[in-house]
């Protein structure tokens, strides 16, 4: 099995869409790291360099970024949901 990808996710508290990601990788039982960027200036200045924009949340799984909760391309990224579909 391959070795889980490090997956940070830049939120700020009062983002929706930061604790519906939040949400998901606790479902999901992936290990993250979380930067509030509305608190951490200098974690906020990382993601604005690495990602060009000040949206919330910024998510990176190993190298991939997403802007927002992207749930399939999370699913994807994570390697989760592998499961074969029905016939």
């Amino acid at each position: 099995m391959d070795t889980q990808k490090t997956v940070t996710i830049y939120s700020t508290p009062s983002c929706h869409f930061c604790q519906m990601s939040k949400e998901f990788f606790k479902e999901n039982n992936v290990a993250y790291t979380e930067h509030d960027v509305a608190a951490d200036m200098e974690q906020r200045q990382i993601m604005i360099d690495k990602s060009g924009q000040m949206g919330v949340p910024v998510i990176f799984v190993g190298d991939d970024m997403i802007v927002g909760f992207d749930k399939n391309r999370l699913t994807e990224l994570l390697g989760l949901g592998k499961e074969t579909p029905a016939a």
